[in-house]
């Protein structure tokens, strides 16, 4: 069974605004109650892993009776709070997180709801949601009538809109395809990644292309009174800008992957670590206005439901300074060198020669080479 979401934009009544406010602000106090009994807990047993392990936690259902008004929202909601906060604690114990913290109001408002006994349908324009009944949405493309919807979260943005995502379950088992075309891609900090044949992907870096615009914004809003009309109408001027600038770099990568999932039955990649390179090199606003990390789990997903492959290397993989033609490693190569030149004679861009060596290196993977 494969998993996918389908996202459209909500458009509730002023009652049902009210409603989903309710909800954020119960699923938040749930989050938050829970939590804090579970660090109590966990202060109380942390030296006895076992001990630990046999503690109780608590539930949404614990809370109803001292606050009577969390009956009024979707129970399934509350139920769901739990599971992110168990699922927060799994994480830390793992060592893939940090310790859970308190969520409050300027955190992402959202919540995730089930779908039981047919409380959760769609009819011409109109989704049922638990507690909501039904809602307005713009359902700009349909849902495969194969596809059994499992859940939905309802998020709302910084600027005021609403969401919905549709998670659905559906039997699909992709025929491996032959490998005959193989591509290598080394990221590039000003263009996103360069191909092993040379294309580039020009990524229009549209954080950097705001940001003049973006800090002309914040500048008036910092000298508005917190809270007045005044400061809420260009809090909302901000928002509209990052959300113009995320749905743009969205927008590029799931064009970009879907040009190469297409083109290619094989993408060969580096298992980079852009959060510590963004530290280390000091090239945090342009590590991050790429997307790199979106770009791969895009395009992770869309070969894999064509059947198609993507391989990761190492990240130490001296893909930079090894030539290409002959093999040979350089000892050392700085950044500012941006072209690469070999002692056998071979000279080529920095950029290409290190995305021909993922690809060697991802044939080799594939015991194609």
């Amino acid at each position: 069974m494969v998993n996918k979401s389908y996202k459209f934009r909500l458009y509730p009544t002023k009652e049902q605004e009210q409603l989903l406010a309710k909800i954020f602000g119960c699923v938040r106090f749930v989050y938050n109650k829970m939590l804090e009994e579970r660090i109590q807990i966990y202060e109380k047993f942390k030296d006895d892993k076992e001990a630990l392990k046999k503690q109780t936690f608590p539930t949404p259902a614990k809370y109803k009776k001292e606050f009577p008004w969390l009956k009024e929202v979707d129970s399934l909601a509350l139920a769901n709070a739990q599971l992110n906060l168990q699922k927060a604690f799994q994480n830390f114990f793992s060592g893939r997180a940090g310790f859970p913290k308190f969520k409050n109001r300027k955190a992402k408002q959202s919540y995730t709801t089930n779908v039981v006994n047919g409380n959760i349908q769609l009819s011409d324009g109109y989704i049922k949601l638990p507690k909501l009944k039904w809602v307005k949405f713009k359902q700009h493309r349909e849902i495969p009538a194969h596809h059994i919807i499992k859940a939905c979260t309802i998020t709302k943005t910084k600027t005021g809109k609403y969401y919905v995502s549709i998670l659905t379950e559906y039997e699909h088992q992709p025929v491996p395809k032959e490998i005959q075309t193989v591509v290598g891609l080394d990221f590039s900090m000003n263009g996103l990644f360069v191909d092993s044949e040379g294309k580039r992907a020009n990524y229009p870096r549209f954080y950097r292309q705001a940001l003049e615009k973006l800090a002309k914004e914040q500048r008036i809003l910092s000298r508005r009174k917190k809270g007045s009309n005044r400061w809420h109408k260009q809090r909302l001027k901000v928002a509209k800008l990052h959300e113009k600038i995320a749905n743009q770099r969205k927008d590029f990568l799931h064009k970009k992957s879907y040009e190469l999932a297409k083109q290619y039955d094989c993408v060969v990649i580096e298992n980079l670590n852009m959060k510590g390179m963004s530290q280390v090199l000091n090239f945090g606003k342009s590590v991050h206005d790429n997307g790199w990390g979106m770009f791969t789990t895009f395009l992770q997903y869309k070969l894999e439901e064509q059947g198609k492959k993507l391989i990761k290397i190492d990240k130490w993989f001296p893909s930079s300074k090894t030539c290409s033609c002959c093999g040979q490693v350089k000892e050392s190569l700085s950044l500012s060198e941006r072209t690469f030149r070999c002692e056998c004679g071979f000279e080529s861009d920095r950029d290409v020669n290190a995305a021909i060596n993922i690809k060697h290196e991802g044939m080799k993977r594939l015991a194609i080479a």
